[in-house]
């Protein structure tokens, strides 16, 4: 069995502000078409209320698939915590795939409860700790490769933009004091850290429940191999000293690539892989090769200058290749 499995965060799509959506579009949809991906997950993707509707939708996302393979994939979605699979404004995940979904579910402080923190610079200061509330949550799909199951994992990490701290900002981007800008920046690292925590317990788990589990955590990190957040998932023998601990670890992909393609995003001129496919060692037993899409990527800085969006994401898509047996 040929598998392809790929992550693209698409940048806010179906935002109300930049270009108009035909024109993200028409640059979308030939790099998914490229792809020809199995399984694709996707981040940042908002959802919109028509007139009248009493909950939002994905109707960009159903206006980007038409006409393509995936719009007959089967569909998982993050929904608003509490309701009844309602998705929220801005940056819902999404899963895609050709194979069968058998369970799916959605992770948010289920094995992380949030972290308490009594932020210092807030003003007025608050009498008791607060909690650290994750961003969005985290997708866990399992998908049928012909009687074996795949978990897979759709990450999408908090980015490294200070989180908002009480009293401390002057307006959306503009900070006070920068002890404020640095304690929000510190909330927005445990936030990232935490996340990423909570999904290495749920990878525990699954090998807890099957040593041979195939298993898949892709998305945006927003975090290099380096990091935190990417060590916490990889749980690698160096860090934990314990070789026994080996199977258990995560293998990052990109390690298969040049440096110079190990990038999927470009900021200030300077490369940076912040998406990221980890896999278990059965699963990397069938691993053939792995791609990144970034011929067309510009620098997101540059990208926010008046006249100079594309409509293009500011990631580059990742995909990777598996020969799989057909059958277990």
């Amino acid at each position: 069995m040929r598998l392809r499995i790929a992550t693209f965060n698409l940048e806010n799509l179906g935002a109300g502000d930049g270009p108009p959506l035909e024109q993200r579009i028409r640059v979308l949809r030939p790099q998914l078409l490229r792809l020809e991906a199995d399984v694709l997950c996707l981040q940042e993707v908002h959802g919109q209320k028509p007139a009248g509707a009493s909950e939002r939708r994905l109707a960009a996302l159903d206006r980007l698939l038409a006409d393509t393979p995936y719009a007959a994939f089967a569909r998982v979605v993050s929904h608003l915590p509490g309701s009844a699979g309602a998705v929220a404004d801005v940056h819902n995940l999404v899963v895609l795939s050709r194979l069968p979904v058998t369970a799916r579910a959605q992770v948010r402080h289920d094995l992380v409860p949030p972290p308490l923190y009594r932020p210092r610079t807030a003003d007025p200061p608050p009498r008791e700790p607060q909690p650290i509330g994750f961003d969005r949550p985290f997708l866990h799909v399992t998908l049928d490769l012909g009687g074996r199951a795949l978990h897979l994992l759709n990450l999408h990490l908090r980015a490294p933009l200070a989180a908002p701290v009480a009293g401390q900002k002057e307006s959306a981007s503009v900070w006070r004091s920068c002890a404020g800008w640095a304690e929000g920046f510190f909330l927005a690292a445990v936030k990232r850290s935490a996340q990423a925590l909570e999904a290495r317990l749920l990878v525990d788990r699954l090998f807890d429940a099957d040593p041979e589990a195939l298993v898949a955590v892709v998305g945006d990190l927003n975090a290099e191999t380096f990091e935190v957040p990417v060590r916490l998932l990889l749980a690698e023998p160096g860090d934990t000293g314990n070789g026994a601990l080996a199977p258990r670890a995560l293998v990052p992909l990109e390690r298969s690539l040049p440096g110079d393609r190990r990038f999927s995003v470009i900021h200030h001129g300077r490369r940076v892989l912040l998406d990221h496919i980890l896999v278990s060692r059965p699963l990397l037993a069938g691993f053939r090769h792995i791609e990144v899409h970034s011929e067309t990527l510009g620098d997101e800085v540059e990208a926010a200058w008046p006249g100079r969006d594309t409509g293009e994401s500011c990631h580059a898509p990742l995909v990777a290749e598996f020969a799989l047996p057909d059958s277990a």
